[in-house]
């Protein structure tokens, strides 16, 4: 252990001083041992760990903190605060512009505990109000958890497909307009994480070397094949590039875009002959007796069996979806008011509806709706219905599933909503078959809906809460309730791999924004790619009805509760 880990570990034991409320003098006497530990003339060894009391401010106390450190690992007051504290707390500690009296307001005033839980916060808008906290100050953590996600060496889809595509603009203004160029791997399967961008090329390695060289925001690395360049982006994303003779180009585009499993399958059908190479993915795929596949769905799920059963879907589009529901304007914790959502729906996505689903009361941190609040919303609906026909807002709120399984709200107030969204934001750690059970008895409530963000997680940063997925979507099968595919990138739940067996269990599926301003309806295209992954065609999705049909979906659906 060097002096550097030894500085470092006193810096997190003052860090949690701090945030516990421990003696002040103590804190910053700590802070300042740690700082001393960092500049020390010499390492500290067990053979010189007696050193340590000569030099001003380490006393014998830290000398012997430091001495079990060193013999141990550890030191029992920093096991203690760290047993106290959760682990996603422990990792704000790490993240650049957050100390401990920011981190214990988040904590203890917010009832944040990780670090994608505080990221999905400032997407919500929720940091703003808080004691010492403001927009500034808001936009600066997001962007410093962006930077501790990015040197993990993961990213998300959705900040992958900036860079992805800026390179991808600058890599084709340096070869000739015609050359083959494409996205694969992951990124072109719309993976919903990844490490690396793959790009493949019709070029020699040394002329894609070359090129590569020539962009400002990528730095070769030093370990390549002759069948593989690497180079790392200024935000810390890897892009591999994979040069190609021209002949072969679609043939190698159909093998690094398949996972393992659909090339695995692919291979039981060619038994021993070789894939062609021909003029396109297209040409490839009808030479094996196949249609082609949209590479969202070569995951080796069951896509060949379905194309030999000639069932294989058309996938759902951006362009298919009629409307947007799960939103949240200035009522609740969103940024836009419910006027400037509703025009901006009309006019600049030319969409047919809004469904807006501010939070309910339980839902106190994001200033959730009081039976008053919902009314007002009623009233300026009605109003706003009027103004922007036949464009319509849909009543609708995202009720907290309590602990219980039952929604916020009594009875005669859901009734007066046009939907209503279930969704759990509270008690995130029981176990398995608690937490199923309590989304079931939700499920059966006759005024549900919809089921958002099934699991509760957040990509990176918090697993989703266990669940068991089959009786989830058999109790939605069973009681007509719709599935939402939440497309807010940090979310994509319900995960595409269960979108098969919803479809099965004949269960609409919904790709919700859960926006929170008017830029967030975008994210919908995420909740595409999900869909698309899960094989979902337009009429499995709920918002691809038109404005006719879904109101009178929801009618009928209302008259269950009669």
């Amino acid at each position: 252990m060097d002096n550097k880990t030894i500085a470092k570990t006193f810096k997190q034991y003052a860090q949690l001083m701090e945030l516990h409320g421990g003696n002040p003098f103590r804190t910053k006497a700590m802070a300042n041992a740690a700082f001393k530990l960092g500049k020390l003339p010499f390492g500290v060894t067990p053979q010189t760990v007696d050193k340590l009391h000569e030099v001003p401010g380490l006393g014998p106390s830290t000398a012997e903190k430091v001495r079990l450190l060193l013999e141990t690992g550890s030191f029992p007051e920093w096991e203690t605060l760290l047993a106290d504290t959760p682990d996603g707390i422990v990792e704000m500690l790490g993240i650049k512009g957050l100390g401990p009296g920011k981190i214990k307001i988040i904590w203890r005033d917010l009832g944040i505990e990780s670090v994608g839980e505080l990221d999905y916060a400032c997407n919500e808008n929720r940091l703003v109000e808080a004691k010492g906290f403001g927009l500034k100050t808001q936009q600066e953590i997001k962007q410093a958890i962006a930077f501790s996600i990015a040197n993990k060496g993961w990213f998300l889809y959705s900040a992958a497909e900036k860079i992805a595509e800026a390179t991808m603009v600058s890599l084709r203004e340096l070869f000739p307009p015609n050359l083959e160029i494409a996205f694969t791997g992951d990124f072109r399967r719309k993976c919903e994480v990844l490490q690396s961008v793959d790009i493949i090329v019709a070029a020699s390695f040394d002329e894609l070397a070359t090129a590569v060289a020539e962009i400002d925001t990528l730095a070769i690395e030093p370990e390549h094949t002759p069948s593989l360049l690497r180079a790392k982006h200024a935000s810390g994303l890897i892009f591999r590039f994979i040069p190609v003779d021209s002949p072969a180009f679609y043939r190698q585009l159909l093998i690094s875009t398949g996972s393992e499993e659909h090339l695995r399958q692919l291979d039981k059908l060619l038994a021993e002959t070789q894939l062609p190479e021909l003029d396109s993915e297209e040409a490839i795929y009808a030479a094996l007796g196949l249609p082609f596949f949209q590479p969202e769905l070569r995951e080796g799920t069951n896509e060949l069996t379905l194309a030999k059963d000639n069932t294989l879907p058309a996938l759902i589009s951006y362009a298919d979806l009629r409307g947007t529901l799960h939103n949240h304007s200035t009522y609740s914790d969103g940024v836009n008011t419910l006027e400037e959502m509703a025009r901006y729906c009309r006019d600049e996505l030319r969409l047919e509806y809004l469904g807006i689903c501010d939070h309910s009361r339980a839902a106190v941190y994001a200033k959730g709706l009081d039976i008053a609040r919902v009314k007002e919303q009623w009233a300026e609906i009605d109003v706003l219905n009027t103004t922007l026909a036949p464009f319509r807002i849909f009543k609708g709120i995202e009720s907290d599933i309590l602990g219980d399984g039952s929604l916020d709200y009594p009875d005669e107030i859901l009734a007066g909503f046009d939907f209503v969204v279930a969704s759990v934001h509270s008690n995130l750690k029981m176990d398995k078959e608690r937490a199923t059970n309590r989304l079931i008895k939700a499920i059966e409530n006759p005024y549900t809906t919809i089921l958002g963000h099934p699991t509760g997680r957040l990509l990176l940063s918090r697993e989703g809460y266990p669940l068991d997925y089959q009786r989830i979507i058999d109790a939605c099968a069973a009681y007509g309730v719709v599935i939402e595919i939440n497309a807010n990138p940090l979310r994509l739940d319900l995960d595409w791999r269960w979108h098969r067996y919803a479809i099965e269990k004949g269960v609409l599926l919904s790709i919700n924004p859960d926006a929170h301003r008017n830029s967030g309806f975008h994210d919908m295209q995420y909740g595409v790619h999900m869909a698309r992954k899960g094989g979902v065609a337009p009429h499995n999705c709920l918002n691809a009805f038109s404005v006719d049909a879904i109101a009178e979906y929801f009618k009928q659906r209302k008259q269950r509760t009669g």
